[in-house]
C-alpha cells in the first residue's frame, strides 16, 4: 500500500536550487512557497486566480501559484520574483525601470507584474502596448492606473530629474523593496508555525444567535487553543473612528446586524487551521427580517438598528447660504434630476492581515493600517489597558483607499495574544475581507440647479440620502463633508444642501477616496451639462464662467484671497477640449456603424484634512554622532508616496538631499503621531510639520556652528560642515553629548491647519485649503451592445506645488482608474459579489492613455505652496465619463455603474435603464 499523498515528499527546483517538501493533499503551490519555503515575495490576494499577485514561472511559463497544486510541480523548475531579481538580467533591468517610472505604488501587485513581464520580455524583448496588456492582463492593480507599468515594461524614457528636493522627480525612497518583493505586508511578518485565528461570522444580514458549550467543544476539538467571544473583552466591546458615534462591537453579543459581522473567534494550531470547518463551530442562528435599503430603513415600523437614532437616521449634514428656493424661482433655466449609486468595494489587493505577540506585559500588534495611533486609541478602550502597554507596528499596506482607517484584525489579534500568551496571526480571505469591511456609501440624490439668462448660476438645492450600513464608521464625515462640497468649485450665492446618513443591515459604509463627494459630483456636474445645453453654452466655457475665484465666498462663506486654482485647471483643458470634440464629431460623421464617440468634461474640489476639526501632525528628526540624519516619519505610506514626499519637504528645509536620510516609519513606540492617512492631508499637514522640523533642526545646527541662514550644510562622517561666503566651518559631532534617542541634536515640530467651526447653517472655515481638478474623458460607445470604452483622459490638477511630479502623475492615473470603475463597472452586492471574479475592477486593458496637466497655483498654507491630491482625482472622473456618454449617444445616465445592460436599455428608450 502506498503512502497517502499528504505524506509523499516532492522535489523541484526553486530559483535555481533543489528543494524538497511534503505538502498536504491539494495544498496550493502558493501556500507551499510562502509557508514551507519562506518565499513571501509570492503574494496572496484572492486564492482564486483572479488577481495574479501570486504569479510564478513554472518551466518558464506564467501561472497563478494559487491555482497550482504543489504536487503538480514535482521535478519542475519554479521561479519567483526573489530568484529572478538575483539571477535574471531581464528582471534586473525591469526592476530599475519600474523604479524610474514609479510603476510600483503600494507594491502588493508588483511581484505578479514583474514576474508576468519577465515572461513576456523573454519571448518578446520589444513588446507593443497591446502585447503588454495581453501578458499582464491577469494581474490586477488598484493603485497605479497601469499606465506607468506599461511605460516601464515598454522601456520608455523616464521623466526623472534626480533632484532630491522639493519639485524633484525622484524615485520612491522605499521603492527598491517593492520591486524586489521584499516589502513586508500584513501576512508576511508572522514567524512560521504561529498560531492562527479564524473569525466566526454571521451568514445573515440580521440574525440572533446562541452558542453551544464552547468550553466542551474546544476541549474536544484537536488543535483548538482558545475561543474568543464578547465575554473575553476586558474593556469596552465597542469601537468607532469618531468617538461620539462609536457603536460597533468587536464581537456581536446577541444579534448580528450585517452579513459578515464577527460573533466569535477561534485560535488554532496551523495544522488544525487547515482542517477547520466553520460549520462545526457550535453556534445556532435565528435569521430575522432585515432592511437593506434607505426607503425600507426609513419606513414606519422598520426595525431600528441603534437606540437614540430614530427612523435609523444617524446624522444630518447641512449647509445653507442665501435663499436657494427664491433664486431657483427667478432663474431663467432650471434643471432637476435624481441620481443614485451603489456600494463600491475598495478591492485593495492585500486583504487585511497581521500578527500579535506579547513583549513582557506589552501587546504588540503588527498589521496593515492607515492610522496606527487611531488603532492604539481604539485598543486602549477595547482592552481596558493603559496605552503604554500597547504597541502598534504597521506593516506595509497593500492599498487602503480609506477602508484601512477602520480597525479590522487588530482587536482579534490583541485579544488572542493576551489570552494565549503566544504569537497569533490572521489573514482574511478575499471573501471575508469583502463581507466584513467598509464600502463606499450608496447614494440617492435629488438636485435642482438654476441659471440666469447670462449663464450665471442661480440657486442650488441638494438633498441626499447615504446608506451608512449597520454602523457609523465614517458616515458622520460623509454626511458633513458632502454639503460643503456639493456645489463643486463654483460661485453660488444661494445654496442649500442636506445629506443624511441612514442605517441599514448592510456592511458599514466608511471612508473611500472622497468621503461621498464623488457621488455628489456626479449629480452636480451632470446637471451642469444640462444647464449649458439649455442655455446654448459650451459646457467647458459655462464652467469657466462660473468657476470660483480668489476673493469670492464659497458656499460656507469662506473667502480665499489666494490659491483658488479651478479656473486655471479648466482653462488648461481648452486646447484638448477643442481637439477631442472635433475628433469625436468627425468620427461620428464619417462612420455608419454602431460606434459613437463623445467627450465630456467635469471639475471637482476637495478640502484637505478634517472638516472644522483639529488635525495635527508631528514630525521628529535627529542628528547622530556619525553625521546621519534620521527622520521619524509617522505618516502611513499606503502607496501614495508619503515616505518620499515628506522626506523631500523635510530635506529641502534642512538643506540635505532626501535620499541621504535614514527613515524610521510609523511605530507608536518610536514615531510621533503624524495623523491618519486620509482626507488628502499628508502632503499638506504632515508636509508642513516636516518643513517646520527641518527648519528647526537646521537652525539648531547653524547656531551650534555659528553660521548664518544662507550657509550651505554638508553632512560628513562625524561632522557637519557649513560653507558661507567662501569660508568653511566644521562642527565635530563626536564631541557633543548624546540624548536618550542617540542624537546629538533633535527637533520635533507639529502643524495643525487653521480652521473655524461651522455654525448651524454650515457657515465657517472648514478647511485651510482646497485642491482643484478638471478632467476630460473621451469614450467610444457601442450603441448596439451598450458597452463603453474609455479612449483618453486629460486631467488638469492644481496641486499648488508638485513636490514630486512623477508621484503626482501616479496619483492622477490611479485615481482615474478607480473613478472609471465606479462609473462603468463596480457595484458591490452583499452576498453576491464577495470575490474579485464577480466584483469587477478595471484591468490593464481598461485604462486608456492619460495626459496629466500639473497646475501650480501656490497655497499660502501649504508646504512650499503644496496642496493635497489623492482624493481629488476620483471626483471629476465619473461625471466626465457620464457627460461623454451623453455627448456620444444623447442619453443621460443617472445611475452608476453604467453597465452595458443599463445603457442598452436606456438607448432603447427605457429611461429607467
Amino acid at each position: 500500500m502506498t503512502d497517502p499523498i499528504s505524506k509523499v515528499k516532492l522535489g523541484f527546483t526553486l530559483n535555481g536550487a533543489a528543494v524538497e517538501i511534503a505538502p498536504e493533499a491539494g495544498e496550493r503551490l502558493s501556500q507551499s512557497l510562502r509557508e514551507r519555503l519562506g518565499r513571501r515575495d509570492v503574494k496572496i490576494g484572492c486564492d482564486a486566480g483572479d488577481c495574479g499577485a501570486c504569479s510564478v514561472l513554472i518551466e518558464g511559463e506564467n501561472h497563478c501559484a494559487c491555482l497550482v497544486a504543489a504536487h503538480q510541480v514535482q521535478g519542475l523548475r519554479v521561479e519567483t520574483l526573489a530568484g529572478l531579481v538575483e539571477r535574471e538580467p531581464i528582471t534586473q533591468a525591469l526592476m530599475e525601470r519600474f523604479q524610474d517610472h514609479g510603476a510600483a505604488q503600494c507594491g502588493i501587485c508588483t511581484p505578479g507584474m514583474m514576474v508576468s513581464a519577465t515572461a513576456l520580455l523573454r519571448e518578446e524583448p520589444a513588446p507593443s502596448d497591446t502585447q503588454i496588456e495581453d501578458a499582464l492582463g491577469g494581474v490586477l492593480c488598484r493603485c497605479t492606473g497601469y499606465r506607468k507599468i506599461i511605460d516601464a515594461v515598454a522601456g520608455r524614457a523616464p521623466r526623472l530629474d534626480g533632484r532630491a528636493e522639493v519639485g524633484g522627480a525622484i524615485r520612491r525612497l522605499d521603492g527598491l523593496a517593492k520591486v524586489r518583493g521584499e516589502e513586508r505586508f500584513g501576512d508576511d511578518v508572522a514567524p512560521q508555525g504561529t498560531l492562527e485565528l479564524v473569525v466566526i461570522r454571521s451568514p445573515h444580514a440580521r440574525a440572533g444567535f446562541e452558542f453551544g458549550d464552547l468550553e466542551a467543544w474546544a476541549a474536544a476539538t484537536p488543535g483548538v487553543v482558545a475561543v474568543l467571544t464578547a465575554e473575553d473583552i476586558p474593556g469596552e466591546n465597542c469601537f468607532g473612528v469618531i468617538p461620539p458615534f462609536a457603536d460597533q462591537p468587536v464581537f456581536a453579543e446577541t444579534e448580528a446586524r450585517f452579513r459578515g459581522e464577527a460573533v466569535a473567534a477561534v485560535v488554532l494550531t496551523p495544522e488544525a487551521r487547515r482542517e477547520f470547518a466553520q460549520g462545526d463551530f457550535p453556534v445556532t442562528w435565528q435569521e430575522r427580517p432585515a432592511v437593506m435599503g434607505v426607503a425600507e430603513a426609513r419606513a414606519e415600523g422598520a426595525p431600528q438598528l441603534h437606540e437614540g437614532r430614530a427612523g435609523n437616521l444617524m446624522i444630518t449634514g447641512f449647509v445653507a447660504r442665501g435663499d436657494a428656493e427664491a433664486a431657483l424661482g427667478r432663474a431663467e433655466v432650471v434643471v432637476e434630476g435624481r441620481f443614485e449609486s451603489g456600494f463600491v468595494e475598495h478591492a485593495y489587493i492585500e486583504p487585511e492581515a497581521g500578527f500579535a505577540q506579547m513583549a513582557g506585559d506589552k501587546v504588540e500588534i503588527h498589521a496593515c493600517t492607515q492610522a496606527p495611533v487611531m488603532d492604539l486609541e481604539a485598543l486602549e478602550i477595547i482592552l481596558g489597558m493603559d496605552r503604554s502597554r500597547i504597541r502598534i507596528v504597521p506593516t506595509g499596506v497593500g492599498g487602503g483607499f480609506g477602508s484601512k482607517l477602520d480597525i479590522s484584525v487588530q482587536p482579534f489579534l490583541a485579544l488572542a495574544a493576551l489570552k494565549t500568551g503566544q504569537p497569533v496571526r490572521i489573514a482574511y480571505s478575499r471573501t471575508e475581507s469583502m463581507q466584513s469591511t467598509t464600502k463606499r456609501h450608496p447614494s440617492q440624490i435629488h438636485l435642482r440647479i438654476g441659471a440666469d439668462g447670462e449663464g450665471r448660476l442661480c440657486g442650488f438645492a441638494f438633498d441626499g440620502d447615504f446608506n451608512t450600513g449597520a454602523y457609523a464608521s465614517w458616515g458622520p464625515t460623509v454626511a458633513n463633508r458632502v454639503p460643503v462640497h456639493a456645489s463643486g468649485p463654483y460661485q453660488l450665492g444661494d445654496y442649500r444642501a442636506e445629506a443624511r446618513g441612514i442605517h441599514t443591515h448592510c456592511p458599514p459604509s466608511g471612508a473611500f477616496r472622497g468621503f461621498g463627494v464623488p457621488q455628489a459630483a456626479i449629480a452636480q456636474e451632470s446637471l451642469f451639462d444640462e444647464l449649458a445645453g439649455k442655455l446654448g453654452r459650451d459646457p467647458l466655457e459655462f464652467r469657466i464662467q462660473n468657476a470660483l475665484r480668489d476673493g469670492v465666498p464659497t458656499v460656507c462663506g469662506q473667502v480665499f484671497g489666494q490659491g483658488v486654482g479651478i479656473g486655471a485647471c479648466l482653462e488648461a483643458l481648452r486646447p484638448a477640449w477643442a481637439e477631442l470634440r472635433a475628433e469625436a464629431e468627425a468620427f461620428n460623421r464619417d462612420q455608419a456603424g454602431p460606434l459613437r464617440r463623445g467627450v465630456g468634461v467635469a471639475a471637482g474640489w476637495y478640502g484637505c484634512g478634517n472638516t472644522s476639526l483639529p488635525n495635527p501632525s508631528t514630525i521628529r528628526a535627529g542628528l547622530r554622532p556619525d553625521g546621519q540624519v534620521v527622520l521619524h516619519q509617522g505618516a502611513m505610506d499606503i502607496g501614495q508616496g508619503a515616505n518620499t514626499v515628506i522626506s523631500q519637504v523635510f530635506a529641502s528645509a534642512l538643506g540635505l538631499a532626501a535620499d541621504r536620510l535614514v527613515l524610521i516609519g510609523a511605530d507608536t513606540d518610536v514615531t510621533p503621531d503624524a495623523g491618519k492617512t486620509s482626507a488628502s492631508r499628508q502632503t499638506f499637514v504632515s508636509g508642513n510639520a516636516a518643513k517646520l522640523c527641518g527648519a528647526a533642526l537646521r537652525g539648531e545646527i547653524l547656531r551650534a556652528i555659528n553660521a548664518g541662514e544662507g550657509a550651505v550644510l554638508r553632512f560628513e562622517a562625524g561632522a557637519v560642515v557649513a560653507e558661507e561666503n567662501g569660508r568653511q566651518q566644521r562642527l565635530d559631532l563626536g564631541a557633543l553629548p548624546v540624548d536618550d534617542l542617540g542624537y546629538v541634536m533633535r527637533a520635533e515640530e507639529t502643524y495643525d491647519p487653521p480652521t473655524k467651526p461651522l455654525d448651524e447653517n454650515g457657515q465657517g472655515e472648514p478647511y485651510a485649503q482646497f485642491g482643484y481638478a478638471a478632467h476630460l474623458a473621451m469614450v467610444e460607445v457601442d450603441t448596439r451592445l451598450g458597452t463603453v470604452r474609455a479612449r483618453k483622459f486629460v486631467a488638469a490638477h492644481d496641486v499648488g506645488r508638485a513636490i514630486n511630479p512623477m508621484l503626482v502623475e501616479g496619483q492622477i492615473e490611479g485615481g482615474i482608474a478607480q473613478g472609471l470603475g465606479m462609473a462603468l463597472m463596480e457595484e458591490y452586492l452583499p452576498g453576491r459579489t464577495e470575490n474579485l471574479h464577480d466584483y469587477l475592477i478595471p484591468t490593464i486593458g481598461d485604462i486608456p492613455p492619460v495626459q496629466s496637466l500639473i497646475i501650480e497655483v501656490p497655497d499660502a498654507h501649504g508646504p512650499y505652496g503644496a496642496k493635497g491630491l489623492g482624493e481629488h482625482v476620483l471626483i471629476p472622473t465619473a461625471p466626465a465619463l457620464l457627460n461623454a456618454i451623453a455627448h456620444a449617444t444623447g442619453v443621460r445616465m443617472r445611475s452608476v455603474p453604467v453597465t452595458p445592460s443599463k445603457l442598452a436599455a436606456a438607448l432603447k428608450g427605457d429611461k429607467n435603464g
